[in-house]
């Protein structure tokens, strides 16, 4: 095996050179490496039938059967299941939310509606309800969507994000792509199924039922007992690590930060509007305000828009404690500059907040000022820190050394696609008219906008990391030996 091994090397080697210099040495070459010693000695396989004894006699209690389970371990097979389910699932998906979309544009629920926030008929009921469950779940399964597709262009690429994310394979803590997608096109399949029977009772004149007013909440309550539940089902091991992972961010700076960490709360980041969407729900249903459907009182009460407030700058300040934290166990003053980028982020959501509450010049001044120069900050810190670009003395024009697309435009393209999705605020300014839009739904695309720009981001930063590690020579952690860890006492 180690002599094919190096022979294909050779083989490869001298076929790229001749690609290169058109000279043709294969032929020549060959007659020297296929009489060389490695080539035609046995020594390596004698050594390996001794290891391999060895292993049968001390670890496996003289059973070769056993032994080869380690030192040969069988390719997990692929099940047809995984694509088939997804398939389906996908299917079930696309007709329900056809469905829902006939119903509600022949109800006229997205159109806009001069009522004031807090009051309204049946379709501004349905809008301050039951809008903003699926609108959350719909962002969070773009966002998973992308993240699946992530993964894939990494395999492509062979960016090696499992070491980089230190997740194990073996250990059941890494999911595959397919995992993710089996897993976001069933969880859309059964919101929009949820959606689509709560809103046909809705248009069937039961709207004013306390119990069909509860089915959102429910439906969000389904969510978060499944993410908790402790049995052994639907990928227990990745949850488990997605809780550890949301508690050292929530828990930011008490936990060392790695890799995984900071890279999760820059997801959150993105995901501003779920925050806000899961503490007005927590209000609408805790308040018991859905029996009610006083939704006029976790929009109107001034407490309340204030925590709504504050649950929007919670991802960037749980970001700026993890940069602090780097800087005091790292000592790198870079970790600082970053910091100071989540603090611009969070003056531009302040100076938002200011301009919704009061449309003066001042405020929108200052709005523009502030925005503006923590949006120049991101772009710079996009660009140069997380995916290594914009290298003047690069051998690739203003990109960097290194490159994993072999098309170039790509990343210009990419850079251009980055700045426009980062201009996204300017729609606070503008006040763009999408004719008889509902505004939450205007808002909904903005958002959605942001998750792509986030999943196009999350490339180009795995991308930049695995250039950096393969450049240090650390790609790889520890190679996997045959052997399992017992607990002493």
């Amino acid at each position: 095996m180690c002599r094919n091994l190096n022979m294909m090397a050779f083989v490869k080697i001298l076929k790229k050179f001749e690609k290169i210099t058109g000279k043709q040495v294969l032929a020549v070459y060959l007659k020297v490496v296929e009489s060389s010693y490695f080539n035609s000695s046995d020594e390596a396989l004698k050594l390996m039938d001794e290891v391999g004894d060895i292993f049968v006699r001390h670890f496996a209690g003289d059973n070769r059967r056993k032994a080869m389970k380690y030192l040969k371990p069988a390719q997990r097979k692929e099940s047809h299941a995984v694509p088939f389910f997804t398939g389906l699932a996908t299917g079930c998906f696309a007709a329900l939310f056809l469905g829902y979309c006939v119903m509600a544009h022949m109800a006229g629920l997205y159109l806009y509606t001069a009522a004031p926030r807090g009051r309204g008929g049946v379709s501004a009921r349905y809008m301050e309800t039951a809008y903003p469950v699926l609108s959350m779940f719909a962002l969070l399964f773009l966002h998973l969507l992308l993240y699946g597709c992530n993964m894939v262009a990494w395999r492509r690429c062979r960016v090696n994000y499992g070491f980089i994310f230190a997740s194990s394979p073996a250990a059941g803590g890494e999911l595959r792509p397919r995992d993710v997608f089996l897993a976001c096109a069933a969880s859309m399949a059964a919101v929009a199924g949820v959606m689509f029977a709560h809103l046909a009772l809705v248009l069937r004149g039961y709207h004013a039922s306390p119990h069909v007013q509860a089915i959102p909440g429910f439906l969000l309550l389904a969510f978060l007992l499944l993410l908790f539940c402790p049995l052994n089902v639907v990928y227990r091991s990745s949850r488990l690590r997605f809780l550890r992972i949301l508690r050292n961010i929530v828990l930011s700076p008490l936990y060392k930060v790695v890799m995984v960490d900071f890279f999760m709360a820059d997801q959150l980041c993105s995901q501003v509007p779920i925050l806000r969407s899961m503490e007005y729900l927590a209000c609408y249903y805790i308040s018991g305000s859905y029996r009610t459907q006083d939704y006029g009182y976790c929009i109107n009460t001034k407490h309340i828009r204030d925590l709504a407030y504050a649950v929007s700058f919670l991802p960037y300040y749980w970001r700026a404690m993890q940069c602090a934290r780097r800087w005091f166990d790292e000592g790198d003053t870079s970790h600082l500059v970053n910091l100071g980028k989540y603090v611009s982020a969070m003056l531009a959501a302040g100076a938002k907040v200011a301009y919704e509450k009061d449309e003066s010049l001042a405020s929108l001044t200052l709005l523009v000022a502030v925005s503006s120069t923590a949006t120049v900050y991101q772009l710079y810190w996009d660009f140069v820190k997380d995916w290594g670009l914009l290298q003047p003395n690069s051998n690739n024009p203003w990109l960097r050394n290194d490159l994993i697309l072999k098309r170039k435009y790509m990343y210009y393209l990419s850079m251009g696609l980055n700045l426009v999705l980062r201009l996204a605020w300017l729609q606070t300014v503008i006040h763009p008219n999408f004719g008889s839009l509902d505004s939450r739904v205007t808002s909904f695309f903005l958002a959605a906008l942001e998750v792509i720009r986030r999943g196009h981001w999350n490339f180009y930063r795995l991308e930049n990391e695995h250039l950096n590690n393969a450049g240090k020579f650390r790609a790889v952690k520890t190679v996997p030996l045959p052997f399992h860890e017992e607990d002493e006492d």
